[in-house]
């Protein structure tokens, strides 16, 4: 089998280390390798752009042997990002709470705390006497009495006017705690959420915020599965101020915040203290072996992923419990086989990749990346079959990964099938460059101006696209981003909601429905723009992938021309030895434990996964 000259070689070693696109962080030696074998710079720059995170040490140490200047500045902005700083926040909601006597959104804003370090536990005898509402003014003790007896629509324009006409200043907090209740038993969740946030606002020193913030746990966790408002608080809380119902959300978005800005050691010691009897146990399990893996701690790494697989929660009925814990324990397998694939632990890796289960979200995703094993393991038939059930009709909806065309042309190169080679790279580039072309386009309309943001939003998801050349696979991909779906998912509850106060009767619409239906107007610019953000950082993402790709494309029919060349060369100096050997026959005998069966171009869900090549190639 002809091998790949160094530079090939070396390109692929890029690409291969791309592949699992959250295992590893780059270092410096692995980049002057590339750089050592003349890699092109943009492919160098490509791939550390692509890279998960970059240690400064690294770009230190690249600088000092005499890495290219725009690998060194490709390295410094990595291992930047890897750093808090202001900019890397997403647009949040501004509330006018002006009007409240014990403390504003802004003041809350600017503080590192809310309010003071304070301990709770379960509430008193005395304290439920407050809350239940020993003294409270009649008409207030009314409008209480009215939700507590099953009327929360009724509850809810007695609280709405008592807040409207500044009726019990002192009493405001009350007012806005059981007006959330009310809204939330009438299945108005975003405006529950917004009168909770108020209370949750006024910080732990308040009596009732270790009431309100469980429920805000609540709508987030089981109702709308978006974390933006807690996300925005979380780090505002002193966790001596946690209360006992909300503590293991609250670490683990403290967990996932100090992730995302790259404090790994925090980020971990917040997901440590999730208990093992709460249902995000298994997703901080996760966390804490993904960032096991960044750190280079892969033994531990490996541990923790094993527990996410062996252990089997109790899951609550919420929808979509089952397929998150299926989801996870799968992705557990992937990230294990990636770390045996660093090592070059082929095997290993091989056997992982195929413990993710057919029927999996992340099947199509495990049977690319085995290939890419299967590939440095010199079995390329099956990798080729492995390929064949991605590309299969079963998947081309719903799973959009180009780099399977890629994976393809480099194993048929090896088997010096050059025309093939050729012509997969040609469909390839006619496909793809026109939707890269389209994504960039889309990204250099919107992506310098966050007042534009929210046009990205309403752009991509509510204009028609008739015109696009983008697959609908590759939507698809992208709604895979959690926080960019979780929001579309809540502008939607938004516009339910908004078609639930239509359809109460005028006294309600006309008073409490008007002031909810301004709430959510206005915060549903702030959701888009955040939306808008997720976009398009999910669309830089895609379009990196793309871009990449092309480069690869272009640098493969490079190397075919001139492996063309060489073959060229050696048939006219041995014209008589390869007429020799015309004929002879290949057998295509199999084992007694297989059956063989011809490919004819149709599909069976049984067959996906089993099928591999019978190719030999054509190299002399």
């Amino acid at each position: 089998m002809m091998r790949l000259n160094a530079l090939f070689q070396s390109a692929v070693v890029a690409s291969a280390l791309a592949l699992p696109s959250s295992a590893f962080a780059l270092s410096c030696d692995e980049v002057m390798n590339m750089v050592t074998l003349n890699i092109p710079a943009n492919i160098v720059v490509d791939t550390i752009r692509n890279a998960p995170t970059m240690a400064q040490s690294d770009v230190q140490c690249l600088s000092s042997r005499g890495a290219p200047a725009e690998v060194v500045e490709a390295a410094s902005k990595k291992a930047a990002a890897a750093n808090p700083v202001a900019t890397t926040d997403r647009p949040a909601p501004t509330r006018d709470t002006s009007s409240s006597q014990e403390g504003s959104a802004s003041a809350f804003d600017a503080a590192e705390t809310i309010g003071d370090s304070l301990t709770f536990d379960d509430p008193t005898e005395e304290e439920e006497e407050v809350v239940d509402g020993e003294g409270r003014p009649p008409a207030l003790e009314a409008a209480i009495q009215a939700y507590r007896s099953n009327k929360p629509a009724s509850a809810a324009q007695d609280l709405f006017r008592l807040l409207r006409d500044g009726m019990y200043p002192k009493q405001q907090t009350t007012i806005e705690y059981y007006l959330a209740k009310s809204l939330f038993d009438l299945e108005m969740y975003h405006s529950s959420q917004h009168y909770f946030m108020q209370v949750v606002r006024k910080g732990p020193a308040n009596p009732y915020f270790k009431y309100a913030l469980p429920r805000l746990v609540t709508i987030a966790e089981s109702v709308t599965g978006n974390d933006y408002e807690l996300l925005r608080v979380v780090s505002k809380i002193p966790p001596e101020g946690y209360p006992r119902q909300a503590k293991n959300h609250l670490f683990y978005l403290m967990g996932r915040k100090l992730y995302t800005r790259g404090e790994l050691t925090e980020a971990a010691e917040n997901f440590a203290q999730v208990s093992a009897k709460s249902e995000l146990y298994l997703r901080a399990k996760y966390y804490e072996g993904i960032i096991n893996q960044q750190r280079g701690k892969l033994r531990s790494s490996v541990m923790a992923f094993r527990e996410v697989i062996s252990t089997n929660p109790e899951v609550s009925r919420r929808a979509g419990a089952i397929q998150e814990v299926e989801d996870l324990k799968d992705l557990a397998y992937i990230n294990v086989a990636r770390i045996y694939f660093g090592l070059e632990r082929f095997d290993n890796a091989d056997t992982y990749y195929s413990m993710v289960d057919r029927d999996s979200t992340y099947w199509p995703e495990s049977l690319y990346e085995r290939a890419w094993t299967n590939f440095w393991k010199a079995d390329l038939n099956l990798a080729l079959g492995l390929l064949l059930t991605v590309e299969s009709p079963y998947f081309s909806s719903q799973e959009f990964i180009p780099e399977v065309t890629i994976l393809r042309a480099l194993t048929f190169f090896n088997y010096c099938e050059y025309p093939e080679v050729e012509r997969l790279l040609v469909n390839f580039e006619r496909d793809m460059r026109p939707m890269q072309e389209e994504v960039e386009a889309f990204l250099n309309t919107y992506k310098e101006s966050r007042d534009l943001w929210d046009q990205a939003y309403d752009g991509y998801f509510s204009k028609e696209h008739n015109n696009s050349v983008l697959e609908k696979a590759m939507f698809a991909r992208i709604l895979r981003n959690r926080d960019l779906s979780s929001l579309v998912g809540h502008l939607d509850m938004m516009n339910a909601e908004i078609e639930n106060i239509n359809a109460r009767p005028t006294q309600f619409r006309d008073g409490v429905g008007d002031e909810l239906k301004r709430i959510i107007e206005a915060d549903r610019l702030s959701y888009k723009k955040r939306a808008g953000a997720e976009l398009l950082r999910e669309l830089q993402r895609q379009n990196n992938i793309l871009r990449d790709l092309l480069v690869q494309s272009e640098i493969i029919r490079f190397e075919v021309v001139d492996a063309q060349r060489t073959e060229y060369e050696f048939k006219a100096q041995n014209i008589d030895d390869l007429a020799a050997g015309q004929d002879r026959r290949i057998d295509f005998a199999t084992s007694r434990d297989i059956i063989y069966w011809p490919f004819n171009g149709e599909f069976w869900r049984d067959e996906l996964g089993y099928y591999r090549y019978t190719e030999h190639g054509s190299c002399q």
